[in-house]
């Protein structure tokens, strides 16, 4: 990816004052290692008339992958391959916003000992960048930059020259030009945009990015008509941060408008008590939405598979209502940690007679899972590769076949509501997909119709109107005529 910053002089005020404001040498060529690859300075010019400055980022996309620690959304085949196939080597995106940050530090912060007198005054600048994504097209490029005193062009890259009936595509070759900001100024205002034209942050985004946003837009993004755009874009629609940072640019603008400090209007509210009710994990939100379903089917005997550390398993022992409850999962430390959990070894006869582990793959038919009046699949089918589900749908609904099934799974549309998720990652490492709703349902009605049930689905956590809960159930209920048709069944193979 790559950017060039131009700017023109006289004999008197040179052109080549801007390798003092960059505070890199114009004859020379300089290499900077960054968290993603290597930054390149050089001046393809350097006179008194004329001078740019050019930043090349080279990606290193095997970096870019180790440090994201995360597999993409989704279960598409060629989510791994997209990860090391994109286009982040060539259009300008956060990575290059972290780029100009880490090599042009000082200069962003319009520090500039040798030359202090440029460094605050405004320079005729023009700014390029031959490819930059842009969702919203150049109409939205045009609403971002030309409030903040640029004269803007840009133009739509082709998808391809030879084919100019296949339209435009996203990027945007982009050149900015003003005679009345300071580089420091043009520095903030790229290195806040590009990441928000291109919709998207390439490493974690924490809450020290509100920080780092209003340092950057300091006096420029608390009147900005697009401010509340621009803040969700760059905090990668995270609701709180986003909340956070726009609460603090209201306090910023009240206190210009008011020709105070902000510390003297944000007084009003005391620090939050500390007796304020701590809200419930989602975990614990999962296993009562669980255990309250158990109940109203009128379930006694109950599965719990993949049954991990025997969280499930501990909290329906606490209620006489389930009379026996097996806990199945393939790992054996998970079941000797759930072991342990439990207290086995010392937990008395009546109470030990109601509860057992055992291992055993979901993968395959397992005559011990027959008999039970229900099951339960908590956070499991995305833990599974997409192929191996058909095995597991019919070792469940196929085979074991209890009255009752529960069905858990992450709903991938919440992720964007966790503040402290990458974007486009998903919420455990080993998760192999997320699904959305639709995909959940369209799943979910295609096992029951294949197997003789009705399903309904229930939220579980917060429901947020615009993504949905963060968990999504589906409830399984065998109806009667595949009831009836399995006590035949087993009649037949009785009298046989």
């Amino acid at each position: 990816m790559f950017l060039t910053i131009t700017t023109t002089g006289t004999p008197e005020r040179p052109a080549t004052d801007l390798g003092f404001l960059l505070h890199k040498h114009p004859e020379k060529a300089q290499a900077f290692s960054t968290s993603y690859g290597t930054a390149h300075v050089l001046y393809p010019e350097a006179a008194a008339e004329r001078c740019t400055a050019a930043l090349l980022l080279e990606v290193d996309a095997v970096a870019l992958v180790r440090r994201g620690k995360g597999k993409g959304r989704g279960g598409a085949p060629d989510a791994a391959l997209a990860q090391y196939v994109n286009d982040r080597p060539y259009a300008a995106s956060s990575l290059l916003a972290v780029a100009l940050s880490s090599v042009f530090s000082s200069a962003m912060r319009g520090v500039c000992n040798a030359r202090p007198e440029r460094a605050a005054e405004p320079l005729p600048l023009r700014i390029e960048v031959p490819a930059l994504p842009a969702r919203g097209g150049t109409e939205l490029v045009r609403r971002l930059f030309e409030p903040l005193g640029w004269a803007v062009t840009a133009e739509p890259v082709p998808l391809d020259v030879q084919f100019p009936e296949w339209g435009d595509s996203r990027y945007v070759r982009l050149v900015l030009e003003s005679e009345a900001l300071t580089l420091a100024e043009a520095l903030r205002h790229l290195y806040v945009l590009l990441p928000v034209l291109d919709d998207a942050k390439h490493y974690w985004v924490a809450s020290d990015e509100v920080d780092k946003l209003l340092r950057a837009g300091e006096g420029w993004l608390p009147d900005h008509p697009e401010q509340k755009l621009i803040t969700s874009r760059y905090l990668s629609r995270r609701w709180s941060l986003t909340r956070e940072a726009m609460e603090r640019l209201e306090l910023v603008r009240l206190a210009e408008a008011d020709d105070s400090e902000v510390e003297d209007i944000d007084n009003a509210v005391e620090a939050e008590g500390e007796t304020e009710e701590k809200p419930t994990p989602l975990a614990v939100q999962r296993r009562d939405a669980i255990v309250a379903a158990l109940k109203a089917s009128g379930a006694a005997r109950v599965l719990d598979l993949g049954c991990g550390q025997g969280q499930l398993v501990q909290a329906l022992l606490k209620d006489p209502a389930f009379t026996e409850i097996a806990g199945v999962d393939v790992s054996m430390r998970a079941l000797t940690i759930a072991g342990r959990r439990l207290k086995l070894d010392r937990m008395g006869e009546r109470q030990a007679s109601r509860v057992k582990l055992f291992q055993g793959s979901l993968a395959y038919t397992d005559s011990r899972l027959k008999g039970y009046d229900a099951a339960v699949l908590s956070e499991v089918i995305e833990h599974l590769d997409l192929p191996r589900l058909p095995a597991l749908e019919y070792a469940v609904f196929g085979s074991a076949r209890p009255k009752t099934v529960l069905v858990t799974t992450p709903n991938v549309e919440y992720n964007v509501r966790w503040e402290s998720l990458p974007a486009g990652h998903v919420r455990h490492g080993d998760h192999r997909f997320e699904w959305t709703r639709e995909e959940f349902r369209a799943w979910a009605q295609a096992v029951a119709e294949r197997h003789g049930y009705g399903v309904e689905f229930v939220p579980v956590g917060p429901d947020d109107p615009e993504v949905g809960p963060p968990t999504q159930m589906a409830m399984f209920v065998m109806s009667t005529a595949s009831m009836q048709s399995d006590v035949n069944e087993e009649k037949e193979a009785k009298v046989a």
